[in-house]
């Protein structure tokens, strides 16, 4: 049989396609292969592809190993940038220099379900498959944890040797030296952003360039900027994102619902700036619905200035949601649209999509209708200004609104309230705490928030328009983003009811929990020491609530279907629901994009992402500006209750402040002590001492660092309490389970 002719040899051209179409970098012994190129012509094909070189058409990713220009390694560290507009997870070489080209897209294929959510910001060592678009899809090889920041914020200090700059992020390992010539004239104690120098292992200390001084930390207003870099926030909106929301206008009448004459008002705390919700309630007059209400919640209408896939969507979808600090707002829109056009100011026109309810005598949602309109808010109250006017206390505001409209509010609330208590919902009691500062930026006070049945009106309004929307999509069978809540955790449970078992309650094996078994175990031990215990353990039970297109209820509110609706100026998900609700009523042409339900699935996991990292950067500014408010009160004893049981000490949390602080077990009186993890207490196995979850204490403020916002407490004995020497001594067992050490005081 004769030989088949070899190929010929390749020329530039047949190189450049077999490299694109190769997948991944080839080797130089590859490409001879692939060709059939022996001998003395290896020496012509290494000529052909150095000139490829030269002329700039291919590339090196890696050693000896052959790609065309701009291509990417088989195997490097990725970074996750975001999600493109169909919600595919997006991510960027983490090692690359600013003048290279920008590099092809590079797509993340899904991880198994088993595994957490990659999370914006978060590194992977990645394996890497070039398509035939020129676009990459990678797969995981192993996480690597956050990105290396460049940039970091700390307080400069100078010492003997110059500048240092020490890092207020509490995980950072590094001081960093700076120069006078890198200062920017800093001065000793300001807060300041900079940005880190290259450094090599062998070097000597790392170095920092001041990029921005952002003054002294002895203003507390500096605590909550150092909560927002901590936890990655964008601040800064991409050009074009302001420019869109600053060329927005009054919203066109046309195909509209006039609601100017309805008495709409906003509620909402006294430090608000932005109005997105108004609310309007009157006594329904269909005599088929005896004792009912018509109800009316307005909510400006973000999807009208915030088109799908333009600069404002990008932004706001990469932020996920604004962020509320007790002295800023990191918004998730532009200040022309969050404070301008999509806040629904008193006595201005706006456009807003409204939720029309009609709810019966005991509060069940009866029907719905969604209109698009335009309104005119009556006026901007305060939830303490409608609590006292319906109390008998208005003002000259709220005095021409009480009867008319303040009244028929809680008439309905009320009709709403009975629905709550039937279906049986999840109260818990969690104390909030509020800084409050002065004109100077300085923490004056902690307060607990208060809790007022003005609060509960619209939480309860907000919760039957979110119930309606929900019910709407899924009726027009348009794609819903949900707001979901499992059943809780079946280890805490069980834990749960072992405690439960020791304090004679009970809590039945085998059986489901649901919201109101919890609700009815909080009624049985309110009042008593083991509330605030039980309390906590409840909660701690719990799933958390997040975002998914796929329904299994709402287990906390006792809701079959739920979605958030009312704040699409602060909540990327709403804006999804009205997207959809404008879609399903044909509404608009700026209502969902097709194919818009294949991006929901990712679009959930990240924006569920970004609510919990609000969260924490808000609660890391509070206990940053609590810690500043007390550091001055350093041995003051106080009143308190264990929060927290864990190996190396106890969790207090303080009455007065709602601060909490560490008392290290070293600190603890002289014993060895266990950690039970089943009844959450630490047991002294020589003295019998027990400090167990929700027990009162008395302790002593040791140290508190604004800066990282930690507090160190020791508990103070009363006198009428034993002392160890007076206490029999009990033989410690041998091979007792736990950690044990030895304190002293």
């Amino acid at each position: 049989m004769p030989k088949s002719a070899p190929p010929p040899f390749p020329d530039k051209q047949a190189i450049l396609e077999f490299l694109q179409n190769a997948g991944a970098p080839v080797g130089l012994k590859d490409l001879a292969r692939h060709f059939a190129v022996k001998g003395a012509d290896r020496r012509l094909l290494r000529k052909l592809v150095s000139e490829l070189e030269e002329e700039g058409q291919i590339d090196k990713p890696e050693r000896r190993k052959l790609a065309p220009k701009g291509a990417l390694p088989a195997v490097t560290v990725l970074e996750i940038s975001g999600l493109d507009e169909d919600g595919e997870l997006l991510a960027k070489p983490a090692r690359r220099r600013e003048d290279e080209p920008p590099p092809p897209p590079i797509y993340m294929v899904p991880e198994k379900r088993s595994r957490a959510a990659l999370a914006v910001g978060e590194r992977v060592l990645a394996k890497l498959e070039r398509q035939e678009d020129g676009s990459y899809a990678a797969r995981v090889i192993r996480r690597l944890g956050r990105a290396l920041e460049r940039e970091v914020l700390g307080i400069y200090e100078i010492g003997p040797k110059g500048g240092r700059l020490k890092p207020t992020d509490r995980k950072a390992k590094y001081d960093y030296r700076v120069s006078q010539a890198d200062s920017k004239g800093a001065e000793a104690g300001e807060l300041v952003l900079a940005e880190t120098k290259p450094h090599h292992r062998r070097a000597g200390e790392r170095e920092a360039v001041v990029i921005e001084r952002l003054g002294g930390v002895d203003n507390h207003r500096a605590l909550s900027l150092i909560a927002v870099h901590e936890h990655g926030i964008p601040t800064r909106f991409p050009e074009r994102a302001i420019a869109e929301a600053e060329a927005a206008g009054p919203v066109p009448e046309a195909k509209r619902a006039d609601l100017r004459d309805l008495p709409l008002v906003t509620i909402d705390g006294a430090d608000a700036r932005d109005f997105d919700d108004a609310v309007f309630a009157e006594a329904d007059d269909d005599p088929g619905n005896p004792g009912g209400w018509r109800i009316v919640v307005a909510i400006a209408d973000v999807a009208h200035y915030v088109r799908p896939d333009s600069a404002l969507d990008q932004t706001a979808r990469e932020r996920g949601n604004s962020v509320y600090f007790p002295d800023r707002v990191v918004p998730m829109l532009p200040e022309a649209l969050s404070n301008g056009w999509c806040s629904l100011r008193p006595n201005e026109e706006r456009g807003c999509l409204a939720a029309h309810l009609w709810i019966n005598a005991e509060g069940q949602l009866k029907r719905q209708k969604f209109t698009r309109a335009i309104m005119r808010s009556a006026a901007r109250l305060t939830y303490e200004q409608v609590q006292l006017a319906h109390d008998g206390h208005p003002d000259d505001t709220t005095g021409p609104l009480r009867e008319p409209v303040i009244a028929p509010l809680y008439g309905a609330f009320h009709a709403l309230c009975k629905a709550r208590e039937k279906r049986g919902t999840l109260d818990l009691d969690v104390p909030e705490r509020r800084p409050v500062l002065d004109e100077a930026g300085q923490v004056v006070a902690i307060e607990p928030r208060r809790r007022l049945d003005s609060h509960r009106l619209i939480e309860e309004f907000m919760i039957t328009a979110n119930v309606a929307a929900a019910q709407e999509l899924e009726k027009r069978r348009q794609p819903c983003m949900y707001r979901v809540h499992d059943q809780p955790d079946k280890a805490r449970v069980d834990a749960l009811r072992e405690v439960l078992d020791g304090l004679g309650l009970r809590l039945a094996k085998g059986q489901v929990p649901q919201p109101k078994t919890f609700t009815r175990i909080l009624e049985q031990v309110k009042g008593t020491e083991a509330a605030t215990m039980v309390s906590e353990l409840i909660l701690r039970a719990q799933a958390q609530a997040v975002y998914s297109p796929e329904n299994i209820g709402h287990f906390g509110l006792a809701l079959a279907k739920y979605a958030h609706f009312t704040s699409p100026i602060r909540r990327y998900a709403d804006l999804l629901v009205h997207r959809g609700l404008i879609s399903g009523l044909k509404l608009g042409d700026d209502g969902l994009p097709p194919q818009a339900a294949s991006a929901f699935p990712a679009l959930g996991e990240a924006i569920s992402m970004t609510e919990r990292r609000a969260a924490a950067a808000e609660r890391d500014a509070i206990d940053r500006m609590t810690a500043a408010f007390l550091q001055n009160r350093i041995g003051e004893v106080f009143a308190g209750r264990i929060g927290g049981v864990t190996r190396f000490g106890l969790f207090v949390t303080l009455e007065q402040s709602g601060a909490d602080g560490l008392v290290p077990i070293s600190s603890l009186p002289d014993d060895y002590y266990v950690h039970d993890e089943t009844q959450h207490s630490l047991v002294g196995r020589r003295w019998g001492r027990v400090y167990h979850l929700g027990q009162s204490v008395t302790a002593a403020l040791v140290e508190a660092e604004p800066l990282t916002g930690g507090l160190i407490l020791s508990l103070v004995e009363s006198e009428e309490e034993e002392t160890p020497s007076s206490l029999p001594t009990k033989r410690r067992r041998k091979g007792a389970g736990g950690p044990r050490r030895k304190n002293r005081r």
